[in-house]
């Protein structure tokens, strides 16, 4: 069994694409853009600028763009006091004003909100359906709003003396959820994932391949991917079932390919990707779970992911409910847009934090 699945995957990344598809994370909108954000996206435009020069002939594609579903957004959209959608709509704009003034070359700039997103998730949810890998059960388990993710115990910090769970990666405080979801059968594709992250320059740099060969050397539990629509309202319904919502994760990750027109074949055009540009915090998503997707789904996975590290001020991972950002826009003011650009390739280092930003 194991012979003919991996046959399968090498069959499948096989790359028959003569264009350089690369990608940057789509970027939350609970709070305004920091400097991380834009270190992702000044990444991104470098490589695609260096491509460009080096291969004159060869199509390069970059796609930047944002998140906008979940329950992280209801409830910014709800400290504001504006409508859900309104509230998307400022903070989308802002990520595209800042992105213009740093001069990312985006070729597309999507939304999850955009019509054509949800009609390609709906595609994508029905692949993995009619193939048997989605299921109905009741799920329970440890849920952080903050990261939008379910964790286990081993992933958890337990405060003795409130009693409160946190999870060890973030930080940020997690609650028992009980609930029927739709299942995504994760465990079936644990050799394929790991045959994948195994391939040379998959991964970048190495010490995020062997994180997550250490991931796949326990076994993997089925994930949710669906949340009752009682509890998260402002997301994509699942096809055929308003009850449930699709997962903000899967949602988002699917942006790759509704970027590309997908499920229309002008998306094979492009795919697979030549390079996915992540943060280190979102390495599982789109280190497992992604590839995991794409193979269930019969779709190629990425060639490569690269991974940088964060910028944290005062030894602290800089985050927005943190409040300890640094805005693009103030620092533009005094060091100009261009000196903020060759700052953060010039000091940013991808295998380690950089500090006091």
């Amino acid at each position: 069994m194991l012979v003919s699945k991996v046959k399968y995957i090498q069959a499948l990344g096989v790359r028959c694409s003569s264009s350089h598809y690369v990608t940057t994370p789509i970027f939350y909108v609970n709070a305004a853009p920091h400097i991380g954000h834009l270190y992702s996206a000044v990444i991104a435009d470098a490589h695609c600028r260096y491509q460009r020069l080096r291969h004159p002939e060869r199509k390069v594609r970059l796609c930047t763009g944002t998140d906008e579903h979940g329950t992280k957004i209801q409830q910014a959209a709800a400290a504001h006091k504006v409508p859900v959608g309104q509230y998307c709509d400022e903070v989308s704009a802002r990520y595209r004003d800042v992105f213009r003034a740093a001069g990312i070359e985006h070729d597309d700039f999507i939304r999850t909100t955009e019509q054509r997103h949800k009609q390609a998730v709906a595609h994508f949810w029905h692949r993995l359906q009619s193939r048997g890998h989605i299921y109905s059960a009741a799920y329970s388990g440890w849920y952080c709003v903050s990261d939008e993710t379910f964790l286990t115990e081993s992933q958890l910090r337990l405060d003795a003396t409130s009693g409160t769970r946190y999870s060890l990666e973030s930080g940020h405080p997690v609650e028992w959820t009980e609930e029927t979801n739709y299942m995504f059968r994760l465990s079936q594709f644990q050799d394929d994932v790991r045959h994948w992250v195994q391939q040379e320059a998959c991964i970048r740099p190495a010490k995020f391949q062997k994180i997550l060969l250490d991931t796949l050397s326990e076994p993997l539990p089925d994930v949710s991917v669906s949340r009752p629509a009682n509890r998260v309202h402002w997301a994509i319904p699942v096809p055929n079932d308003d009850t449930q919502t699709v997962y903000v994760w899967l949602d988002a990750l699917i942006n790759y390919l509704s970027s590309l027109g997908y499920p229309n074949e002008q998306y094979l055009a492009d795919w697979p990707p030549a390079q996915q540009i992540i943060g280190k915090d979102i390495l599982k998503f789109h280190g497992i779970y992604w590839p995991a997707f794409l193979l269930a789904a019969g779709l190629a996975p990425p060639q490569q992911l690269h991974v940088h590290s964060h910028w944290t001020v005062d030894g602290q991972k800089m985050s927005k409910s943190k409040h300890n950002v640094v805005d693009p826009v103030q620092a533009a003011q005094q060091y100009t847009m261009e000196g903020l650009r060759y700052f953060l390739l010039r000091e940013g280092v991808a295998h380690s934090d950089g500090r006091n930003c």
